[in-house]
C-alpha cells in the first residue's frame, strides 16, 4: 500500500518537476516548483519503464487477452468511418444511377438526363470542402471536449444532416448537404484514427488504427451491395432508399460511446490523471488492471511531460515547429500518398467495364467483387504488419502499384478498346487488392503513431486536409484524363499516376521512418534526435536515460 502512495504521489508531483528542470533560459516568469533533487519521481520513471518494457514483450494473443475492451471500444468508435465510406462511393456511384440522375440531372434534347460536369465535381468537392472544416473543427473540440462529447455531437449532427440530402428538392440543396455531411465526416476522420491509436498497448495498434481502412471499405462494399438491390426501384425511393440506410449507424454507436471510456492520454494532458487510472482500468481486463494501471499512467504522464519539455503547446501552429515539423510532414505526405498513388482509378473500373460493353448491373456487380477485395486485402494487412514494419510494406506496395500501373497504361497504348477496357478492368482489380493489403491500411497505422501524442488529433487533421486537397486535384483532373471529349488519355491516364508513383517511392525510401514496436516515447527520442528515416529501427533507444541523466548531474551540482 505504501508503494502504491508513493507512486501516485510520483506521478502527482512529476509534471512540475520536468517543468521546472527542462524551462529555458529566458524564462524569467519561471518559479520553482519546490520539489528537491532528493524527492525526484524516482519511482515513477521506474514503474514508466517497466511499463514500456511489459509492452515491448507482450505477444498479440497476450495483448488481446488483457485488453479485450480496448479492442471492442476501438472497434465501435470505428464504426462511424462506415458511413464516410458508403457516403462517398454512393456519390460516386450516383452519377450513373438512373433514378437520381432523372431527379437531379438536366434534361437533354433526346429525352435523356444528366448531370453535368461543373456539378459532378461541385457535389464531390463540396463534401470535401465540408470535410476540411469538420477536420480543423476536431482538433479544437476534441482537445477541449476530449474525445466522446465531439463524437456524440457528430454522430447527431450527421443524422440532422442526412435530412437535408434524403428530401433535397433540387441539386443546390443536395450540395448543401453534403457539405454539411462533410464537416460530420471530418471529425469521424480525426477522432477514429486517434482513439484507437491511444486507447492500445503497441502490439494493438497497428490492427485497430489499420481497422478504420476496413470500416471504409466495408461502407464501400455495403453501398456496391446496396445500389444493386436499389436499381430496381422506380422513382425517387431508388436514391432516397440508399440515403436511409445511414439512419442506421449514428443511434448504436452514440449508445455506445456514452458507455465508453475516454483516452487515458487526454485525461492525462488535461492533469486528470486519476480519471486516467480509471479509464484504464477500463480498457484492461480485470485480472490485470491492480498490478498495471500504475505503471501504464506512469507511462503516459512521462511521455507527454517529456513531450511538453519539446513543444509547450497543443496548436495547429505547433504542428509547423521544431521536431514536430518533420513530423506533421511525414504524417501528410504519407496520407497524400494514399490519394495520389492512383487510386482515383479504382473508382473507374465500372467505366472501363461499361466500355467494354458490360451492362449497367454486371458493372455493378464488377465494382461490388472489386470492394470485395478490398476488405480480404485489409485483412490480409494484419498478417502482413505482423511480420513486416509499416516502411517496408509500405515501400513494397508502391513498387507493386507501380508496375501494375505501367502494365494498364502500355495495355491502353497496345490493344483495341474493348480488349483493353477488359484488361485494364481486370488489373484494376489487382489494383485494388494489392493497395488495400499495403498502402491502404498501413496509412492509418502510421499517421497515428508518427505525431506526438500531444498534437497527434491536429497533425492527424493536418495530414488528412492535404489529403483531401490532393483529393479534389484528382477529382477535377481525372475526368479530363478520361473523357473521349476532353484530353483523350483513357486506359494511358496511369502512365501519368506512375509518374506520380516514381517521385513518391524515392520519399518513401528517404523520409518514412519505421514505427513498428516502438513506444510513444521511443518515438519522441528518435525524432528529437534526428535520427534518419533508415536508421530508425536499428538505432538503439533508451527514453528514460535522458532524465535519469540529468536527475544523476542535478544531484552531483546540489551536493
Amino acid at each position: 500500500m505504501g508503494t502504491q502512495i508513493k507512486i501516485w504521489e510520483s506521478i502527482r508531483r512529476f509534471p512540475d518537476y520536468v517543468h521546472s528542470n527542462f524551462r529555458t533560459k529566458n524564462d524569467s516568469s519561471s518559479e520553482s516548483s519546490g520539489i528537491t533533487i532528493n524527492e525526484i519521481n524516482e519511482e515513477l520513471l521506474i514503474q514508466a519503464k517497466h511499463a514500456t518494457e511489459k509492452e515491448h514483450k507482450m505477444t498479440l494473443i497476450q495483448a488481446v487477452k488483457m485488453y479485450p475492451k480496448a479492442v471492442g471500444w476501438s472497434v465501435l468508435v470505428s464504426l462511424a468511418i462506415i458511413m464516410d465510406g458508403y457516403d462517398t462511393l454512393l456519390l460516386g456511384s450516383f452519377f450513373a444511377f438512373p433514378q437520381f440522375v432523372e431527379k437531379f440531372g438536366k434534361l437533354q434534347p433526346d429525352g435523356s438526363h444528366v448531370i453535368s460536369a461543373p456539378w459532378q465535381a461541385g457535389l464531390s468537392n463540396g463534401a470535401i470542402v465540408g470535410e476540411i472544416f469538420g477536420l480543423f473543427l476536431a482538433g479544437f473540440a476534441t482537445e477541449r471536449f476530449g474525445y466522446r462529447k465531439t463524437m456524440i455531437s457528430g454522430l447527431v449532427a450527421v443524422s440532422a444532416f442526412i435530412f437535408i440530402q434524403f428530401f433535397a428538392p433540387n441539386i443546390k440543396i443536395l450540395l448543401l448537404g453534403y457539405i454539411t455531411c462533410g464537416c460530420a465526416w471530418g471529425l469521424f476522420q480525426t477522432i477514429t484514427t486517434s482513439y484507437a491509436s491511444e486507447v492500445s498497448p503497441i502490439g494493438l495498434r497497428a490492427y485497430l488504427t489499420s481497422y478504420v481502412n476496413l470500416c471504409w471499405v466495408i461502407g464501400q462494399v455495403l453501398a456496391s451491395g446496396v445500389l444493386r438491390l436499389m436499381l430496381n426501384v422506380n422513382g425517387v425511393w431508388g436514391y432516397r432508399g440508399c440515403y436511409a440506410v445511414q439512419w442506421f449507424w449514428p443511434i448504436p454507436i452514440i449508445t455506445g460511446v456514452l458507455f465508453a471510456p475516454e483516452s487515458p492520454w487526454w485525461l492525462v494532458r488535461h492533469g486528470r490523471t486519476a480519471d486516467a487510472a480509471e479509464s484504464i482500468d477500463r480498457l484492461v481486463r480485470k485480472a490485470h488492471s491492480d498490478s498495471n494501471t500504475e505503471q501504464k499512467v506512469a507511462m503516459l504522464v512521462y511521455t507527454n511531460e517529456i513531450e511538453r519539455k519539446e513543444s509547450e503547446g497543443t496548436s495547429f501552429l505547433d504542428c509547423l515547429k521544431k521536431t514536430d515539423l518533420r513530423r506533421t510532414e511525414i504524417a501528410s505526405i504519407v496520407w497524400l500518398i494514399q490519394s495520389s498513388c492512383g487510386s482515383v482509378l479504382m473508382g473507374y473500373s465500372t467505366y472501363f467495364y461499361e466500355q467494354a460493353g458490360l451492362p449497367t448491373t454486371q458493372s455493378f456487380n464488377f465494382t461490388l467483387i472489386q470492394y470485395s477485395l478490398g476488405v480480404v486485402g485489409t485483412m490480409l494487412s494484419w498478417a502482413a504488419m505482423t511480420f513486416a514494419g509499416r516502411r517496408t510494406l509500405y515501400l513494397r506496395g508502391m513498387c507493386i502499384l507501380f508496375v501494375l500501373l505501367i502494365g494498364i497504361g502500355s495495355i491502353s497504348a497496345s490493344l483495341a478498346d474493348k480488349g483493353a477496357s477488359w484488361a485494364i478492368g481486370s488489373l484494376l482489380l489487382v489494383f485494388t487488392f494489392v493497395y488495400n493489403c499495403t498502402v491502404g491500411p498501413v496509412c492509418y497505422s502510421l499517421v497515428s503513431e508518427i505525431p506526438s501524442t500531444r498534437l497527434r488529433v491536429k497533425s492527424i487533421a493536418i495530414a488528412r486536409n492535404v489529403y483531401n486537397v490532393g483529393s479534389i486535384v484528382n477529382t477535377v483532373i481525372t475526368p479530363y484524363m478520361l473523357n473521349p471529349t476532353a484530353w483523350n488519355w483513357k486506359g494511358k491516364t496511369a502512365f501519368f499516376w506512375a509518374g506520380i508513383n516514381a517521385v513518391l517511392i524515392v520519399w518513401i525510401f528517404f523520409r518514412l521512418p519505421e514505427s513498428k514496436g516502438l513506444a510513444y516515447s521511443e518515438l519522441d527520442v528518435l525524432f528529437e534526435r534526428r535520427v534518419s528515416a533508415r536508421k530508425f529501427r536499428t538505432t538503439p533507444v533508451e527514453p528514460f536515460a535522458a532524465v535519469a541523466d540529468h536527475v544523476e548531474s542535478s544531484s552531483n551540482v546540489c551536493k
